[in-house]
């Protein structure tokens, strides 16, 4: 009955990483049946960050495991409209660039929709993008992502059934969710083309993938009624369709988030915690105040016969929640709290913050980031990328107008610095659409977050030698794709680990970062960890590593480990200090589906934790700052 409440098949991965290679050996088990039959293998392809995973691993197969694409027919879902096929953000780039490079397929056999075809021929084009579908002999196994709001393809809410390949026009959300592939949201096309719903469900098979923060859309869709509003749902009628997921994408499911549901259920007190929580924010009611019949009424009844008294669990839970809450993140000197989140000693302790952009400290964790400077911990920033991608060419015009002028004001001869300042300036005067800036302007731009990175630092007043420029190798790509971890970004983080000794760590667990940085950023901590640990480096054994949320959500309340409370002062001391970022603030480039400001993401983020908190029965606090503890 685990499954009961899902009307599609549905298989969890751990993660991403194992999803995608899940997913990529449907896809080959396919093809190399139909190879042995001697026939084609008709693909219908998706784009986007979700199938990149897959498609490396597809390209793994195909140079490792002898996997041929000679037998191979593709149509890909959609394209923007307009826009040139060799643009960098054209998903004929991307197809060409993650998979047709490095495989053995027949030019002749790739489809994709045109972005450049005219106006007013593009009903006939898609006409025939249609019969040359049917002429392969139909999709034999078509792939698919899910957007947030339940978009399969380009098929927004709203999009019909019965619909066919068309120009649609694209929901401002989807173009905010997109506008990371380009600098700004201005740059992102309104229109697109896109195979209709109707052409989906002709596939023999589908395989759709989700990762990430995308667990609601995916709930609603294997769950809930069929209907145009998510597009994604109407997969519940396909004879033959699976939903390849990793665990976040599964939070929202039934048997995730409330397997007393669906059968029976170890009561460990972390599913008390959670099921207890759940009741009472449902029904909007502190802890303490629940009642017997409120568990009964609301599948909890087995609770009950497990744990006996309703008031026993609610006192249980309340303390639980009660003990996250303090005020000394690094522990409470010359204090015996058994059930505080940190120890007591050593005290002081010496603390790494790991922060993957230049402003994800001050952003995701000031507060606290503070807090421990303020106690007398010997605190460290560990800036693991240069965040240069996300300084609009604007902002270095800006800069430049500036040093040249102070060496104009101050008549100092620097011609080596001129001639730079000069032909950087030159570039971005005549700099084309989707170019990719030079290494000078990176460098430029590397350095104008650094400076506000180590300004931040001195803000909350530690020395310039507690801030550490990592620049890991993986992201200085200078494109919006980054190369996947490599062994350089594992052993600068060790060496800088192996310096410093810490006996806490904090890095940022959120894998909802649309770009991918933070989650391979928190890989190169986790990996260099083990390395020591494996290694027998003593001071390992004693360090606790905690994680933080960074822009883009928060922990489930029912998983924080540690809420640091902020008052009202607090809160604004953490917005001054995000200010000092001013090449993020006012118009950031690369922002997601959000298009608030960072200090505006993690005031209102701080603050629904602390009211979340009070309306559970707890004090209530202007805000909050949550971690939850990893062990390894």
């Amino acid at each position: 009955m685990v499954d009961s409440f899902e009307k599609i098949d549905v298989k969890i991965c751990a993660n991403p990483k194992e999803g995608a290679v899940y997913a990529a050996q449907q896809v080959a088990a396919l093809i190399r049946t139909k190879q042995a039959s001697w026939e084609k293998c008709v693909l219908g392809l998706a784009t986007g960050s979700t199938p990149i995973g897959m498609y490396a691993e597809l390209v793994r197969m195909h140079r490792e495991e002898g996997l041929s694409f000679k037998n191979v027919i593709t149509f890909n879902l959609d394209e923007y409209y307009p826009i040139d096929r060799e643009a960098y953000q054209s998903y004929w780039s991307f197809m060409h660039r993650h998979l047709f490079d490095h495989v053995d397929i027949e030019p002749t056999n790739i489809h994709l929709p045109n972005g450049n075809v005219p106006k007013e021929e593009i009903k006939r084009y898609c006409a025939s993008y249609e019969k040359a579908i049917e002429e392969a002999g139909g999709i034999d196994l078509q792939v698919l992502g899910i957007g947030q709001n339940g978009h399969i393809g380009f098929n927004e809410p709203g999009s019909s059934f019965l619909s066919k390949t068309r120009l649609i026009n694209l929901e401002n959300s989807t173009r905010i969710a997109n506008a990371y592939e380009f600098q700004s949201l201005s740059k992102v096309p309104r229109l697109a083309v896109t195979m209709g719903i109707s052409t989906i469900l002709k596939a023999k098979k589908i395989v759709l993938m989700a990762w990430g923060n995308k667990a609601s859309i995916v709930a609603k869709s294997v769950e809930g009624h069929v209907t145009e509003t998510i597009p994604a749902s109407i997969l519940q009628q396909h004879p033959d369709c699976l939903f390849v997921i990793d665990e976040l994408a599964s939070a929202e499911l039934t048997r995730i988030k409330s397997p007393w549901l669906t059968g029976e259920c170890i009561w460990t007190n972390k599913m008390v915690k959670r099921a207890v929580i759940n009741l009472a924010l449902k029904l909007n009611k502190s802890v303490l105040s629940l009642t017997e019949h409120d568990y009964t009424e609301n599948g909890l009844s087995d609770l009950l016969v497990e744990k006996g008294d309703a008031y026993e669990i609610n006192l249980q839970v309340f303390y639980m929640l009660r003990d996250t809450i303090t005020g000394w993140p690094g522990g409470k000197p010359n204090a015996i709290i058994p059930a505080h989140p940190e120890r007591s000693e050593p005290h002081p302790k010496r603390c790494v913050i790991f922060s993957p952009h230049p402003d994800d400290d001050i952003i995701s964790m000031g507060g606290t980031f503070m807090r421990l400077h303020d106690q007398g911990h010997e605190v460290h920033v560990a800036y693991q990328t240069s965040g240069n991608i996300a300084v609009t060419d604007e902002f270095v015009t800006r800069f430049l107008d500036f040093a040249v002028g102070f060496e104009e004001m101050f008549d100092i001869d620097s011609s080596k610095s001129s001639e730079l300042m000069r032909k950087a300036r030159a570039f971005l005067a005549d700099k084309k659409k989707d170019q990719m800036d030079t290494s000078e302007i990176r460098a430029i731009k590397g350095l104008i977050r650094r400076c506000e990175a180590k300004a931040t630092c001195r803000y909350v007043g530690l020395t310039d030698d507690r801030a550490h420029f990592m620049n890991m190798p993986f992201y200085e790509t200078g494109a919006i794709d980054k190369k996947p971890l490599g062994e350089d970004d594992i052993i600068l983080t060790v060496e800088l680990l192996q310096k410093l000794k810490p006996q806490q760590i904090y890095c940022a667990g959120d894998l909802a970062d649309p770009h991918g940085t933070h989650k391979v950023c928190l890989e190169a901590v986790f990996e260099a960890m083990k390395r020591l640990k494996a290694s027998g480096e003593a001071w390992v054994n004693d360090c606790w590593v905690w994680l933080y949320k960074g822009a883009w959500q928060e922990w489930d309340i029912s998983e924080i480990e540690m809420a640091i409370p902020m008052s009202p002062d607090q809160v604004k001391k953490k917005r001054f200090g995000i200010f000092i970022h001013q090449s993020q603030k006012d118009m950031v480039p690369f922002q997601g589906s959000d298009n608030r400001e960072f200090w505006q993401r993690a005031e209102d983020r701080n603050a629904n934790t602390a009211n979340l908190y009070a309306a559970l029965g707890m004090t209530k606090y202007a805000a909050m700052e949550a971690f939850v503890r990893w062990h390894y």
